[in-house]
């Protein structure tokens, strides 16, 4: 390893060996227990045998990616609590989705969600959405394989590129021999080394304050500055600021409830882990508990960022948590470069010195309940602040003068960088073990969920039908390889994106809405036909896109824009073409 990277990160023998150990015996468990997994029932669907824990395990394991771990701490040091907003239509969403759209996946006894659309609709619209689907996940999981590469990027000193080749490669042997199975007994081991971890994680930053500092001090601080700024409920409808204001209440409720029903209804990613339950029941059980559970998990891991924010106002943050940009303005040739930074190392670290120093008045204000000594040092502290926020300016400046394609922006390396040079060696080891299996446990579900897509939607329906299970069971395995591969090609792409955790989002969003709108009509309207909706999504995806590129709305509320348009174009096309009704009878209820 270089000097570079011994110095940057702290991570001793002891660290590697925890690593290494629990990665390994969490994969070789997951294997292990699908070792017998010979047919798509148990490739895809693990025979139908998984119980409501499991499957709550699952589902969040498939969310909770390496992005969580890595990007959402992050994302509350730099932007505040607001991101959980995000989260609050999602146990709305569980109660619509275990009314309406589990019950008939049962019934049907779907492969994906996509096989419903044709008993409903035609061919056509089944190939449309599941389409959809496997260009936002395979994008998506591309952007996941791009946040654990990060992680062996800066703990190695590798080429970032290697690093994904080496990251997606592992990922494919390890989904291609497991299938579904596999990867839900392995996120169940993931979930519970992930929770350790983070709790650890949460401990440690509020240990290691200064003396005589605790939660409530750090949480004080943190609250002061911003960052715990968890609901926003201003509404002001006729301000275009507010309609592209990325997280409040409204945004969040509304248009969280609409991605979250997308998301869970329709994303194959979702519905192929409550598919593998073994009845209705243990599947709405799964999804109810997610509802309840995912909020209050979302919000904790966010607070670490926010303790995080805390303890770099009483120690020295460093000026960019992404130092291997700082170490190639070092290595450069331009030695005016050099000076500059030194120059601006020197302002941050006096503006360091003096962020300590108030933070610590600011406690002691705190403690003492002095209100005017409170004001005068948040006042002081706020505008210290904002000064490292201009000297960080300029230091992306000229991190940019130096590498025109350099990635000046560190949100997803700040818990990284806390993690490995402050935690006590062991820990740390666990703590990057926790960011990769969260990767492996999502991206696993995600390449998971884009074969069974391709397998049973294109290539058995489409392309190759009536042939044996054991064709379609290794055209599987060759298919998840495919879309590994296509995966691993975006994730050269995505050191340009900023965060992760709201790039993913971001993408979702793209599509969500008019997959979600496609399954309503299906749902709610009965005379819409397959033609009707099928130009209907076209539209709308048009529109959805066109949308987004004038950066009018907030990326949230494109998911109910998407549902809506796909509805009301198809009920302009179906009542002035002359479209027939749709022929199909299917009921959408089972009572």
């Amino acid at each position: 390893m270089s000097a570079l990277y011994c110095e940057q990160f702290n991570m001793s023998k002891l660290d590697w060996i925890v690593l290494a150990i629990t990665l390994l015996a969490v994969i070789a468990f997951g294997v292990y227990k699908s070792s017998h997994e010979k047919s798509l029932n148990s490739y895809f669907k693990s025979n139908n045998s998984m119980s409501w824990f499991l499957i709550l395990l699952s589902i969040m394991g498939t969310q909770a990616s390496a992005i969580t771990f890595l990007s959402a701490p992050g994302q509350a040091y730099t932007d505040g609590m607001r991101f959980v907003q995000y989260y609050f239509g999602l146990p709305l969403a569980m109660i619509v989705l275990c009314i309406t759209f589990v019950p008939i996946y049962h019934k049907l006894k779907v492969f994906t969600a996509y096989e419903f659309l044709e008993h409903r609709f035609d061919l056509r619209t089944r190939a449309l959405t599941s389409a959809l689907f496997l260009i936002s996940r395979g994008l998506s999981t591309g952007i996941s394989i791009y946040a654990p590469s990060i992680i062996l990027s800066s703990l190695l000193g590798w080429n970032i590129y290697l690093t994904n080749l080496i990251m997606g490669g592992m990922l494919i042997i390890y989904t291609i021999t497991g299938g579904a199975k596999a990867v839900a007994y392995t996120q169940m081991q993931q979930l519970f080394i992930v929770f350790i971890g983070m709790f650890l994680a949460g401990y440690m930053v509020v240990h290691l304050m200064p003396e005589g500092v605790g939660f409530g001090d750090a949480i004080q601080i943190a609250d002061s500055m911003g960052k715990m700024n968890t609901i926003k409920t201003e509404i002001n409808i006729s301000d275009s600021n507010w309609w592209k204001d990325k997280y409040n209440i409204w945004s969040g409720v509304i248009g969280g409830f609409f991605l979250a029903l997308s998301y869970f209804g329709t994303d194959q990613s979702q519905v192929g882990r409550y598919l593998t339950a073994k009845n209705l029941k243990e599947s709405r059980t799964g999804l109810l508990m997610n509802g309840l559970v995912k909020v209050p998990m979302q919000y904790l891991i966010l607070l670490i960022g926010s303790l995080v924010f805390s303890f770099y106002q009483f120690y020295n943050a460093p000026i960019f948590f992404n130092q291997t940009q700082i170490e190639k303005i070092k290595n450069s040739n331009c030695v005016e470069c050099i000076t500059e930074l030194q120059t601006i190392q020197n302002t941050y670290d006096e503006l360091n010195k003096q962020s300590s120093e108030t933070t610590i008045l600011l406690t002691n204000a705190f403690q003492s309940k002095d209100e005017s000594s409170v004001k005068k040092h948040e006042t002081i502290l706020t505008k210290i602040n904002s000064q490292k926020d201009s000297v960080r300016k300029n230091l992306i400046s000229l991190i940019k003068s130096v590498d025109k394609t350099a990635d000046t922006n560190d949100t997803n390396y700040i818990f990284l960088y806390f993690v490995t040079n402050n935690l006590p060696k062991g820990l740390i080891g666990l703590l990057i073990a926790v960011i990769f299996l969260a990767a492996w446990g999502s991206i696993a579900a995600a390449l998971n969920s884009l074969a069974s897509s391709t397998v049973i939607d294109l290539y058995k329906r489409i392309w190759y039908p009536n042939k044996a299970d054991e064709h379609y069971f290794n055209a599987s395995k060759w298919i998840t390889l495919f879309w590994g591969i296509f995966c691993i090609a975006t994730a050269m792409f995505a050191s340009q994106l900023g965060s992760l955790i709201e790039a993913v989002n971001v993408l979702g969003s793209l599509f969500y809405g008019t997959m979600l709108g496609i399954f309503v009509v299906a749902f709610y309207l009965k005379n819409i036909s397959g033609n009707a909706v099928f130009y209907a999504a076209i539209i709308a995806e048009i529109f959805v896109i066109l949308i987004y590129w004038s950066d009018v709305v907030s990326f949230l509320w494109l998911n109910a824009i998407g549902c809506f348009l796909v509805i009301i174009f198809a009920l302009i096309i179906q009542y002035t073409s002359g479209f027939k009704k749709n022929s199909n009878t299917i009921k959408t209820s089972v009572y």
